[in-house]
């Protein structure tokens, strides 16, 4: 049997940051992945020879002096990564039916506050007292603002509702919806979703917005050649069926097919009910895992990539997020004649500087009981399987539907089509492992939000857990909460000391 310091299931994120940071620190790590690419949503596919992104369209937080920049600095590949920062006067862009007004979203809260009052002169009160909200919860989060603090200080904030703050700041319905227009990006649920999700993600984006040029991909091969030069190794068709306790530790893991890999250290970044699921040990608690197991998880989506006929359509530095209706929430509880409901668009341009765009993707929500018909084949490495006739027409016809939607900002699009790509909540199924393809894990509730909020540690003292479903989604987000996880090895005041001397 092999045996190593740390053994990470799953190579997502999660897993590649809480590698490359023990790995630095001398730790021998090995990291683990079913399928035949790492990354998890930082994995990359090609289409016509047109490269597209399976979850990260843009990146926040990424300038100089920002937390997101200052942790990639740390790991050492802040200066490695190829960028495009999006447009500063509006990297979002708002759009309604019926309302020719396209609402832009700026970079920098004095260029963001500006934006929205030639929109909304008469509302720079609630507009400023948004921006305030946003950022007072932000110092809320210690490790967020890169510093070491304890767990109270955001308590007082975490039962704040965004769709009803959002709503007490302004009796104004439009800008209600503007604010939360992207909403799209956390699965926003009227009744239920935190104003802290809401804000640490819109304040990572109004400090900086970046696209990754040639595809997040990049950020997985960095991760992993720090593991692999500092000893380590990032292992790919290895798909754990067992976590095996034993004497009140887990001492290895099972690979289909049967090898074992010892270690002293174990992390998960896959889906902790997932995680339970491979364990086999009688010291987690009945109520541990029953909490787990109904835990609602955020929806999932349909994503349409469209490969672009050569210099058709113009490179557009920014994303769109297109509204069927004056309500940003009502897509997510969409009906099959309101569907889609909400559209985000992001177009790309693979580091060519010729004004033209050769892909664009398109995200909107679909929930998994749509192609529960299909939800016995698989695509994955041990399994691939041709989900059949219906499935192609089911995938058709949504995805017409969604260009359809897109004619209506931009009429010539069809004569620019040359190819697209469907992917369904299988597809995130099986290539995200999410039971349900959800987007981002459990579905946060301002109303019980400890429930939700998942310690990297569990009862088995070597066993811990990191990835999306701890404290919040998004490359920000999983990345911080690696650093919680991997602070449970190293001490949490070093490890921060050490990120913000990098």
């Amino acid at each position: 049997m092999r045996t190593f310091d740390v053994v990470i299931t799953g190579s997502g994120l999660g897993g590649l940051v809480c590698g490359a940071i023990l790995a630095k620190h001398g730790f021998h790590v090995c990291v683990l992945e079913k399928n035949k690419q790492a990354g998890g949503c930082l994995q990359t596919f090609s289409r016509d020879k047109v490269l597209f992104d399976s979850g990260v369209h843009y990146i926040g937080g990424l300038e100089e002096g920002q937390n997101l920049h200052q942790v990639f600095k740390y790991l050492g590949i802040m200066d490695k990564l190829k960028l495009k920062r999006l447009d500063e006067d509006g990297f979002d862009h708002i759009i309604f039916d019926n309302d020719p007004v396209v609402y832009k979203l700026a970079q920098g809260y004095d260029r963001f506050i500006k934006g929205l009052l030639e929109y909304f002169p008469d509302e720079e009160a609630a507009i400023q007292q948004y921006c305030a909200a946003i950022k007072d919860v932000c110092s809320c989060f210690p490790l967020y603002n890169l510093r070491a603090g304890i767990a109270q200080e955001k308590e007082r904030v975490l039962t704040i509702n965004t769709y009803y703050f959002i709503n007490s700041l302004t009796e104004n319905k439009k800008l209600r919806q503007v604010l939360a227009g992207n909403n799209i990006l956390y699965a926003g649920v009227a009744e239920t979703t935190p104003f802290y999700v809401h804000a640490l993600i819109t304040n990572s984006y109004i400090e900086s917005s970046w696209r990754c040029v040639n595809g997040g991909s990049q950020i997985t091969k960095f991760l992993a050649r720090i593991i692999t030069n500092n000893g380590g190794v990032v292992e790919r068709h290895k798909e754990v069926v067992k976590i095996k306790e034993e004497g009140g530790v887990v001492t290895h893991v099972t690979i289909a097919g049967g090898e074992q890999i010892g270690g002293k250290h174990f992390i998960s970044n896959v889906h902790p009910a997932r995680t339970l699921d491979l364990l086999e040990s009688d010291m987690i608690r009945g109520a541990y895992r029953s909490r787990l197991n109904t835990l609602e998880n955020s929806v999932s989506a349909l994503m349409v990539n469209i490969v672009l006929k050569p210099d058709s359509f113009p490179y557009l530095n920014y994303n769109l997020y297109l509204h069927q209706s004056d309500d940003v929430w009502a897509a997510v509880k969409y009906t099959p004649d309101t569907w889609p409901g909400t559209v985000a668009v992001y177009f790309q341009n693979n580091g060519r500087d010729d004004g033209f765009a050769d892909g664009i993707s398109t995200l909107s929500y679909m929930r998994a009981e749509e192609v529960a018909p299909w939800a016995d084949t698989y695509n994955v490495v041990s399994q691939e399987s041709y989900r059949g006739d219906g499935y192609e027409a089911f995938k058709t016809e949504k995805a017409e539907k969604i260009i359809d939607i897109l004619e209506n900002t931009y009429p010539n699009i069809r004569e620019c089509i040359q190819s697209y790509s469907v992917g369904t909540p299988l597809s995130f199924r099986d290539y995200m492992g999410t039971a349900d393809g959800s987007m981002y894990g459990f579905l946060k509730d301002s109303s019980d939000p400890m429930r939700t909020l998942i310690s990297p540690r569990t009862r088995i003292p070597n066993l811990y857990l990191t990835g999306q479903n701890l404290n919040l989604h998004g490359i920000l987000g999983v990345t911080m909460s690696a650093i919680v996880t991997s602070s449970e090895l190293l001490g949490m005041e070093n490890l921060i000391t050490e990120i913000n001397k990098a």
